[in-house]
């Protein structure tokens, strides 16, 4: 790369956590970042799931470069024990955060396609001294093209929800039914939503933690005086065993341990009944206009109101495809990170922090990072991609010592991906705190104040 390329700034796809946590490390290294968002606010995405908890604290979800930046404006970091929802996250974290940086964060910026400049994914020649070219639609329908030396593509995998088919495909009349199929985390605290879900059966097929924070608030519904005949039915591709509900109280975020304990305790309490093994095949109509859910074995389940489909999400590689990246077959993720992270064997915890190595493509200085890194695999925490891009920044500022060394370490077990549900204060006081306290007991039904989270 000649030396008016590396006068230009490092794109960022993306302001969510990863996105703007790239910024500020950039920034720390004396870097000029420049941050593309397609929303009109810092953590466009983030907010839309602004109803849900996470299940990580407030100190696990606050880079430290980030803070460090905010530090001399005179932000108070929340209470480190505490857990944020969404919208604390979004509004007291990153509109901030993305508030310092100024200029550096563009908003109403969709980014339709990355290359290098004069050259598609074929040519070789003199490839790698050429800039990256960033097409992007502006808010009011213009089109730019943006030069930059390197690209980090922090834009994640919310947009791309997976569709209800067992083969990963959406199921024969999916698209036809989706004035009654939902992809998200009902926002229970809505009048309209709660609407569309009281005195309703619906279906909650997945079986990570969005579809256990999906039970709870269901369960909950189920209890509350206006949510009488309300009554899920959860749908789970594989068996029950003694993983399906995560870690439990042996899960080092104790947020974490109680998601699975909240979906063990709707079904015990008879607010959901499981059905196991069922691969969706087709939805159809029954004379009513009800759906009927049909496996690829020819069962057909008892009609529901309603389907919420949490099962999985996945990245977007349509604007990045003129670039040669170097992903793993199945997960979608990068082929040295994707044996880390493999689900089938892999936690939160049990996943090697790791960085730019691991991060490369053969196209040179061209990232994926945060939820997207890892393509298809449900398993990731906020930490991870504060130190994703830590590396990124120092591999791109010169100091690949930096870059290689490891400055991570993982809670361990349970669940991943999804959301976390209860915030208790008092719980937190009597186990000690902190990442390793075991999780109270969790009790389906509880006060609004302990409403739940992702």
């Amino acid at each position: 790369m000649n030396a008016s390329t590396e006068a230009l700034p490092v794109v960022v796809i993306g302001s969510g956590p990863a996105g703007l946590a790239a910024a500020a490390h950039l920034t720390g290294r004396g870097i000029e970042p420049l941050v593309l968002e397609a929303g009109p606010a810092a953590g466009a995405a983030v907010r839309e799931w602004g109803h849900v908890r996470l299940f990580s604290t407030w100190s696990e979800v606050v880079d430290p470069a980030a803070e460090k930046l905010l530090a001399p404006t005179g932000w108070t970091a929340p209470d480190g024990a505490a857990y944020p929802s969404g919208a604390d996250w979004a509004n007291l974290y990153l509109q901030p955060l993305a508030d310092v940086l100024g200029d550096k964060v563009r908003y109403g910026a969709t980014v339709t396609g990355v290359s290098r400049q004069g050259r598609d994914r074929i040519v070789d020649a003199d490839r790698e001294q050429q800039p990256f070219t960033v097409r992007i639609v502006n808010a009011d329908g213009s089109e730019e093209r943006i030069l930059t030396r390197a690209v980090i593509d922090a834009s994640g995998t919310w947009s791309t929800p997976s569709p209800i088919g067992g083969d990963g495909l959406p199921a024969l009349g999916e698209h036809a039914a989706a004035d009654r199929i939902s992809y998200r985390i009902p926002d229970l605290k809505d009048p309209a939503v709660r609407a569309r879900y009281a005195g309703k059966r619906t279906a909650v097929i997945g079986s990570g933690a969005s579809a256990f924070t999906a039970l709870a608030y269901l369960a909950d519904l189920a209890q509350a005086e206006d949510g009488t005949r309300t009554h899920a039915t959860w749908i789970l591709r594989r068996g029950i065993s003694g993983s399906t509900f995560g870690g439990g109280n042996a899960d080092q975020l104790p947020a974490r341990g109680a998601l699975g304990l909240a979906a063990k305790a709707a079904v015990d309490s008879g607010y959901a009944d499981a059905v196991t093994g069922f691969r969706t095949d087709a939805v159809e109509r029954d004379s009513g206009g009800r759906l009927v859910l049909v496996a690829e074995d020819g069962r057909r389940l008892d009609a529901v109101d309603e389907v919420i489909v949490l099962t999985g999400l996945r990245p977007d590689l349509s604007f990045v495809s003129e670039l040669r990246l170097r992903l793993d077959e199945r997960l979608q993720a990068p082929v040295e990170l994707a044996p880390l992270i493999d689900p089938n064997q892999h936690s939160c915890g049990t996943v090697y922090p790791h960085g730019v190595k691991e991060l490369s493509h053969p196209e040179k200085d061209a990232y994926l990072v945060g939820m997207k890194s890892y393509g298809r695999a449900p398993t990731f925490l906020a930490m991870t991609g504060y130190e994703q891009v830590r590396s990124i920044a120092a591999h791109l500022a010169g100091d690949q010592e930096a870059a290689e060394r490891v400055e991570l370490t993982l809670p361990e077990t349970g669940v991943c991906g999804g959301a976390g549900l209860f915030d208790q204060p008092a719980a937190t006081e009597e186990s000690g705190g902190g990442c390793c306290a075991a999780p109270a007991t969790l009790t389906i039904g509880a006060p609004a104040a302990t409403s739940g989270g992702c």
